[in-house]
């Protein structure tokens, strides 16, 4: 009995090491074949996302276009520099310039804010009421300028969102389509291969659309902003060219001298 019982022992243990080896060696393969991630291209996932993302990445191209176009023109200097308004109120307060010269200033200058000033100054002398028409005339223009392409930005928010809905509801369509004509209910990886490629065109629409909102509502807000520089440095210089400011300084300047 004690034989028989030795017997498969010492077998199963010859087996096991005439098979270890052959064991070893196919784990040791496994690794390698299981890290063989296949690769694809930007391109590739372009085309699994569908006709639909194509828009897409033509609005992503638009969008750095506006974008690069509007951080250059909505700089400080183009728009309203610090140190020429200072030093425009300044020079008109202390009476070191009269009209002439405070139009060549504001033609020299060629920022926004100048072409406020100068409208402001060609009613020089006038009433209050006749100045500050014209600043907030001026203003309002100078206003239209700054939010040029901000539509464009705020629409590629707007459509890239749709684009890639579309492209999602299309593919989930095409997928259906394909499986209920081929019989292959049984087959679910052709149902979530086709489900992944039409959610790359919501991904695609989603990626585009978050960085516009947020540029569109950073330079909103730069846009205000600058208007309310603007209308505040307008609203100064009002006070000190119209037809009741000259009046006033005129009738202060005995006194001083007294």
């Amino acid at each position: 009995m004690n034989n028989r019982r030795r017997l498969p022992i010492s077998t199963l243990v010859c087996a096991a090491t005439l098979t270890l080896p052959a064991a070893l060696a196919h784990a040791q393969e496994a690794p390698a074949d299981a890290a063989a991630i296949p690769s694809t291209s930007l391109w590739d996932v372009v085309a699994g996302g569908g006709p639909c993302v194509i828009p897409i990445v033509i609005c992503s191209f638009v969008l750095v276009l506006a974008v690069l176009e509007r951080a250059y023109s909505l700089r400080r200097g183009r728009i309203a520099p610090t140190l020429f308004i200072e030093r425009f109120i300044l020079q008109v307060s202390e009476g070191a310039v009269d009209r002439h010269d405070a139009t060549l200033l504001c033609q020299d200058n060629g920022s926004l804010v100048a072409s406020v000033f100068e409208s402001a100054v060609r009613k020089w002398g006038k009433p209050a009421v006749e100045v500050e028409q014209a600043v907030l005339d001026e203003g309002e223009r100078a206003a239209n300028q700054m939010r040029r392409f901000l539509r464009v930005i705020n629409g590629v928010a707007t459509v890239c969102p749709l684009f890639g809905l579309l492209g999602t509801v299309w593919g989930m369509i095409e997928a259906f389509n394909a499986i209920a004509s081929s019989g292959a209910m049984g087959r679910p990886e052709m149902l979530a291969g086709g489900i992944s490629g039409a959610l790359l065109s919501t991904a695609a629409g989603l990626l585009v659309a978050i960085p516009a909102l947020i540029l569109y509502l950073f330079f909103v807000g730069r846009v205000d902003a600058l208007v309310m520089e603007i209308d505040r440095a307008g609203q100064e210089l009002v006070n000190l060219i119209s037809a009741e400011a000259l009046e006033d300084r005129r009738n202060r300047k005995p006194k001083k001298a007294a």
